[in-house]
Parts: C-alpha cells; structure tokens; sequence
C-alpha cells in the first residue's frame, strides 16, 4: 500500500449491588397507609385524561464522546494520500456474563459498531461495509434480476478491504477492589461503599491480502463506583417509620467500553499505521504485574 498513512457458558454474577441502582435514591418505609395512598392518588395516571399524559422530558440528544474522542478526532486534519480501505467484523462481547435481574446482556452487544464509529472519527480511512451485508447483497441480486434502476455493471468494482479489524471484549471482573464503613446510633445513621471493576478489549489487524495478523491491541479499563447513604429509624407509638436517603455515583460501564474501543482504534491508526501520536493521548502504562513475577520466581523459593 503506498502513500504515507499517515461464547462461553454464561455465568452468574454476583455485581456490586449498587453498582447499577438509579443515581438518587429516597424511600419511606411502613408509614402511615392513609397517607401512602393519598400521595400515589396525585401522581398516578386514571386513564381519563382526554389527550394523554404528557411525557416528561428533560436532558437534550448530545453526541456521544469519550475523553479519546478528541484524540481520533485530532488526526482528521493530518494530510496524507491513499487511505487505506478498512472493514470491520465481529468484536464481540466474550465475557460470558448475564444479568439475569436484568434479563439481558451486561455488556453492551454493539461493539463492533463502537469500532466503526471510532474509525469514521479519525477521517483517516476508508470504511467498507462487510459486519452486515444482507441489504447490499439484496440490492446486488434485484439488481442481477433487472429491478432495480442501477445496472448490475455498477457492482463490479466493488472497493476490497485491505485491512479487517476482529476481536472481543475478554474480560468483565467485579470487586477488583470495594470498601466500605457505616455507623449507627440511636437509630440514626450513614455510611459510604465504593468499588472497582474493570473491562479489558483485545483487537486484531488481519492483512485481507493474505490473512496475516499485522497488529493487536488489548487494553483494559478500570471502572469506580461509590455510594453514599444515611438512615432514620423511630417509633411513633407502635408504628415504625424508616427514612432512607443517599445518592450513587457510578462512572458508566458502557463508556468504560467505548473508552477502550476508541483508545484501541487511537493505538492502530498511530502504532501500526504510523500516523503522528500526541503526548495527551499516549496509553497510560503501569507496572502493577511486574513486581509479582520476582516475587513468585521458583529462584526465590531456593535456600
């Protein structure tokens, strides 16, 4: 190429509980039923409103970013000739997990497509559609069968791929590191839980020429959560009435995803296709493994 260029069986889990509750919570328990129910009467819809309930409606569309989505988007206005012609297949979610709360996946199942945009925001390749070809294959064969206004001449030269990205998210792991603390007295009290899990992605360049794997990336991401809550216990006569109050932070799981599918694409576009890196976006490299293979060395089991 010239020019410069430049599943397994599912499992249960067993999350941290507040890793994915709503962000605020505030719950009254066993109060007073009589008030319980003029309360809901308020806010719940009959059925008789003439035009139906309007819907609430809040935050705006917003594009969808990750802190590298600068970084892709930096190499767009770099000049270069002959961009080479990328396609995209399956990056599939490979963890084995199931959220069977929730009755579904508990990574997102749109990875290969996170991978396609990541590459369009580069503008540095060329994209070809190979991930679903049921629709073009069907205008292929209208066309073969004289439906189409489009002679089936115009399918001939189509543009090849010279390079297939392929891979899958490998990892999903809870509980890498949690904490807590909570104290009561009297019926009044708090307390704080935090926790970490990470993701880690394995992606894989694949010459179309000849099938060879020219590149590969696996990155991991860490993710952090935290809660904090307080309580109220009291009596009033033999009725108990308990408050619950607190708030969840939780940076989001699926942009945790999107983080490292876009710093995977960041990685092929300046390691292996040797387009001009920033400082800003180099990979952050930590040593947290080196240190245990000294310490689990057969040479220092030796007397």
């Amino acid at each position: 190429m010239g020019g410069t260029v430049m599943k397994e069986p599912a499992e249960t889990i067993n999350k941290p509980e507040f890793l994915f509750r709503n962000n605020v919570q505030c719950r009254i328990f066993r109060f007073l039923p009589a008030l319980c129910g003029i309360a809901l009467s308020g806010c719940v819809a009959t059925g008789q409103e003439p035009h139906g309930v309007k819907p609430l409606y809040t935050y705006p569309v917003t594009s969808n970013e990750t802190p590298y989505s600068q970084c892709l988007k930096e190499l767009a206005p770099i000049k270069a000739n002959n961009l080479p012609v990328f396609s995209v297949g399956e990056v599939a979610d490979k963890t084995g997990q199931i959220n069977y709360d929730e009755n579904g996946h508990v990574i997102s199942q749109g990875i290969s497509e996170m991978t396609v945009s990541a590459l369009y925001k580069t503008g540095k390749v060329n994209l070809v559609e190979r991930l679903d070809l049921r629709i073009p294959l069907a205008e292929v064969k209208l066309a073969e069968q004289g439906r189409l206004n489009r002679d089936i001449s115009v399918f001939k030269n189509l543009p090849a791929s010279d390079f297939i990205i392929v891979g899958a998210l490998t990892e999903l792991n809870y509980s890498i590191a949690s904490g807590g603390a909570r104290l009561a007295v009297k019926g009044i009290g708090g307390g704080v839980r935090t926790v970490v899990i990470n993701v880690a992605l394995d992606l894989r360049v694949i010459d179309a020429k000849n099938f060879a794997v020219r590149y590969v990336s696996t990155l991991q991401k860490q993710i952090f959560g935290v809660e904090v809550e307080a309580n109220v216990f009291r009596f009033f006569g033999s009725t108990l009435v308990e408050f619950e109050a607190g708030s969840v932070r939780n940076e989001p799981l699926q942009l945790g995803v999107r983080s490292v599918v876009e710093m995977g694409v960041y990685q092929i576009m300046t390691d292996f296709l040797k387009l001009p890196s920033s400082r800003s976006c180099a990979l952050v490299e930590t040593d947290h493994m080196s240190g245990h293979l000294q310490r689990l060395s057969p040479e220092n089991g030796e007397e």
